[in-house]
């Protein structure tokens, strides 16, 4: 790896989830670009792939459905994504079923779902 971007690389991996995805916006913001590999488009594409693209959902929530067994588990994940406090995470947790966060780009939502299910609970996409 280059020297000059090393520094750079090491800073990132330090990061959490929530501080990546607002770097990421941030340098979207700052240089028009899309992180998004769905967003990318071949110069000269046929004009009719626009409005499918724009029809398609961009934001999603995630709906806690049940906790399961695993209650803990499920407070330390979303304590973590939603970047709250142990409280404020548990106190969330046990309004279940509940809405955890809305307006989540769709690979976070994914992956938060996936999350909550792999420590036993339940969660949809909305």
């Amino acid at each position: 790896m280059n020297d000059k971007f090393k520094e750079i690389v090491e800073k990132i991996e330090t990061m959490s989830v929530i501080d990546l995805s607002e770097l990421v916006k941030v340098l979207e913001e700052k240089f028009g670009v899309s992180a998004s590999a769905g967003m990318m488009m071949a110069p000269g594409a046929a004009p009719g792939a626009a409005p499918e693209a724009a029809s398609e959902k961009t934001e999603f929530a995630v709906h806690l459905t049940a906790t399961g067994d695993q209650k803990i588990q499920i407070i330390k994940i979303v304590k973590e994504v939603l970047g709250l406090g142990l409280k404020e995470a548990k106190d969330l947790v046990d309004k279940a079923p509940t809405m955890l966060k809305e307006g989540m780009k769709k690979e976070e939502a994914e992956k938060m779902k996936a999350d909550i299910e792999a420590a036993g609970g339940k969660a949809e996409l909305k």
